[in-house]
């Protein structure tokens, strides 16, 4: 079964009125990623020069002092970008992209990233991105909360979003996928995995459409499975970590964006394990949209270049 929850009220209440023009406006993100060879930056500089835009920041960086990969993230300023960005981008796609290889996004900061959630039964993850999306710290819009059990309702409820139940079992798991696909596709740019307890196939990550950010108990592969910080707590570990990635075919073998720690001893029984934990899964899954949101990861194979 399938349940949309209408929730048209409980996002009035938390509508801003008379806001700001945004700081962001006419601003661009480039990301690029080519074969080094001199004259990338020129290149780079030169056709935004001419475009008419101001560029704000640059980083790059290369895999190698010779022959590697090079990786940039250039913020510019064009006024009227809006209306300009596909003259742009088809431009620059002709002019700077063709002629050096390289494969490049350019968006406009002051377009939020379209972002849905799917979570299981634990609420730690999911309502920590979705306070901080509220004051203005994670900038992204919410389009939808996707569960597989119907305890968070209420909780998405009270900050406005759409709340979607579809039981999902190993049996089941088909179906489940294939409704969730209809809800996801073509509607949302990022998929955050927010302690959803199910392991999505390699044909949900084929036609979803868009990347998938997982957060994992600990340092990979370490407890991997069931009971995490029960394992930790028999293993005696001194430091309780959490990592999140890019999610692949391969079970939490993704891309990394992000890892912390904090350090434990041998007085933290498995209840105060798992609060430090949370606490850590809290912050590098927030960190790990916020850059993903901001445009400032690039993948290398199975790395990440973060700016």
């Amino acid at each position: 079964m399938t349940t949309w929850t209408d929730t048209d009220a409980a996002s009035e209440a938390y509508s801003v009125p008379n806001q700001v023009a945004s700081p962001v406006t006419d601003v661009g993100r480039l990301l690029l990623r080519c074969a080094d060879r001199p004259g990338l930056v020129a290149a780079v500089s030169d056709f935004l020069s001419k475009a008419g835009a101001n560029i704000i920041s640059l980083d790059q960086h290369s895999t190698e002092h010779s022959g590697g990969t090079f990786m940039q993230r250039t913020i510019f300023h064009l006024p009227g970008l809006i209306a300009a960005r596909d003259a742009v981008q088809r431009g620059f796609s002709e002019q700077v992209a063709a002629r050096f290889g390289m494969e490049f996004t350019l968006t406009e900061a002051a377009t939020p990233k379209r972002v849905a959630i799917m979570a299981s039964k634990d609420d730690h993850c999911l309502l920590d991105l979705l306070w901080r999306n509220r004051r203005g710290d994670l900038d992204m819009s919410v389009v939808m909360v996707i569960s597989n059990h119907p305890d968070l309702a209420e909780q998405a409820h009270s900050f406005g979003v759409p709340f979607l139940h579809v039981p999902a079992t190993k049996q089941n798991r088909a179906q489940a996928e294939g409704r969730q696909l209809d809800a996801l596709r073509d509607n949302v740019d990022l998929v955050v995995l927010a302690r959803y307890m199910q392991i999505v196939s390699a044909r949900f990550l084929a036609e979803v459409g868009c990347p998938l950010i997982n957060i994992h108990h600990s340092f990979l592969p370490s407890f991997v499975g069931a009971a995490p910080y029960r394992q930790a707590k028999e293993r005696g570990v001194k430091l309780v970590g959490a990592t999140a990635h890019y999610v692949t075919a391969e079970l939490d073998g993704g891309p990394i964006i992000e890892q912390d720690v904090v350090r434990v001893d041998h007085r933290h029984d498995t209840v105060h394990l798992t609060r430090l934990g949370a606490d850590v899964e809290r912050a590098v899954l927030s960190r790990a949209v916020l850059w993903h949101c901001e445009d400032r990861i690039i993948r290398y194979g199975n790395q990440t270049i973060v700016f």
